[in-house]
């Protein structure tokens, strides 16, 4: 895999680069739609590729290994040959969905035991055994298994959950270096930054990640409750600590703004499942603000969701249409939020990277952020 930094802003940490993998070139900053059992809700991949323009989707270890299973996946010879994506994928290592089981499961030095929520079955996920599953789905880019430490929490758990990660980490590392992809196509491995909210502890675990010398570096533990301020004081701290040439990767982030604040803090990588899930609960993403589509005042609002976009959703459906689709529980309705707000933050990372290059992204992502976050 190869970084390359295109474009650096003046006024803030911001940078456009491209990524290149085996699969296909990421121009960043990028977001990645959320395919989470190897399809993005409610989106054909036609759509992804030709109206969103989407370059990377993530998956996720944790479902993929409980359905289909990973028989099924190498049988076919990987996720990109099952699922027809023909372009880079990355895999989580499931360890921030362990870390949402908390009921169901049970963290040990040498691994997570757990019983599945599909039908309470019960599994055991270790450094060893998640690289060696994601060498079956075959993903360009494999993010090392951690401990997604929760929030609030102490400053004694956040070290000890953090040590934690950073042995696992050696231990996937290993896995990694020991094994070989199974179709051919190179797969890098993320280290995974964490530390809850102390300082010290998120210096330590960005210099360890960053001491292996990896293809990139990831930010995890982040947007799980903590104030959005202290998102970005943890953001910008691992920023400055993380290779400034290799690729940096906040994961599961987030609003609109909170992705424009971040590419100004160096972020290059985001991926989140709220256009998604937002989408299909009738929130729409645009340039001038949020639209609720369920409000009465869409109701006789026969203008196009939004006639600034070239999405043909936006420019041949009507706001009250779509209300009336939301209102009448149509699932086309959620397909059309979906595939919406997907556009608009492919758009956003678009436009991110254009005002780098041109010069003016700091002026730019100021007034863009006012604009996002208003409730129309």
């Amino acid at each position: 895999m190869k970084f390359t930094i295109l474009n650096i802003d003046s006024k803030s940490n911001a940078r456009c680069g491209e990524l290149h993998t085996e699969s296909g070139k990421v121009t960043t900053p990028i977001f990645m739609p959320v395919g989470t059992v190897g399809s993005v809700k409610g989106v054909h991949f036609r759509e992804l590729q030709e109206d969103i323009k989407a370059e990377i989707i993530l998956g996720n270890t944790y479902h993929l290994y409980l359905r289909p299973g990973m028989s099924v996946i190498a049988g076919a010879g990987g996720l990109h040959s099952f699922n027809g994506w023909t372009k880079p994928i990355l895999t989580d290592s499931g360890g921030f969905q362990v870390f949402s089981l908390n009921h169901r499961r049970k963290i040990t030095e040498d691994g997570v035991r757990f019983s599945s929520h599909i039908d309470g079955s019960v599994h055991q996920f270790n450094p060893e055994n998640v690289i060696d599953i994601q060498r079956i789905i075959g993903s360009d880019i494999m993010m090392a298994f951690d401990e997604c430490t929760p929030y609030p929490t102490t400053k004694e758990y956040a070290q000890t959950s953090m040590e934690r990660t950073h042995r696992w980490l050696v231990r996937c590392y290993n896995q990694w270096q020991e094994t070989a992809p199974l179709y051919g196509r190179y797969q890098s491995l993320f280290p995974i930054v964490q530390g809850s909210i102390y300082p010290d502890l998120r210096c330590q675990s960005a210099e360890f990640a960053a001491s292996l010398d990896l293809d990139g570096n990831a930010v995890g533990g982040v947007s799980v409750g903590e104030p959005t301020e202290m998102m970005y004081e943890i953001t910008a701290l691992c920023c400055n600590i993380l290779p400034k040439e290799k690729p940096r990767y906040l994961m599961g982030v987030g609003t609109p703004a909170n992705i424009l604040e971040c590419i100004a803090l160096g972020v290059d990588m985001f991926d989140c499942v709220m256009p998604t899930r937002n989408g299909r609960n009738a929130v729409l993403f645009t340039r001038n603000g949020i639209m609720n589509m369920r409000n009465e005042k869409w109701k006789h609002d026969f203008s196009p969701i939004d006639d600034q976009s070239d999405l043909f959703a936006d420019r041949e459906y009507s706001k009250a249409y779509l209300r009336h689709l939301f209102i009448n529980e149509e699932m086309l309705g959620s397909m059309i939020g979906s595939l919406h707000n997907l556009h608009f933050y492919l758009w956003l990372v678009k436009e991110a990277q254009r005002h780098i290059t041109a010069g003016d992204f700091s002026c730019w992502k100021n007034e863009m952020v006012q604009k996002v976050s208003t409730r129309l």
